[in-house]
């Protein structure tokens, strides 16, 4: 079984008003399953709580420090 690409081909004439979209599928039902079971490992249970937990305290922290930065060079003394 050869594998297809996924994606999207656009083509287009100059000489006539035809347009022509092709769309193509993934190319097996693996990948689809191989990612489902990531994505489901990674965002249920205990380890899934514990990923959303991280990426918010990470979020945080990144929203704090460019906040800390911003305020420090918008009301720095000259």
């Amino acid at each position: 079984m050869q594998s297809q690409e996924s994606g999207v081909h656009y083509s287009r004439w100059d000489d006539s008003s035809r347009e022509e979209v092709s769309m193509t599928a993934m190319s097996s039902a693996e990948e689809a399953s191989c990612y489902r079971r990531i994505s489901q490992k990674l965002c249920s249970g205990k380890l899934g709580t514990a990923m959303k937990v991280l990426v918010g305290v990470a979020l945080f922290w990144v929203i704090f420090i460019s906040g800390y930065a911003t305020g420090y060079y918008v009301h720095k003394c000259k």
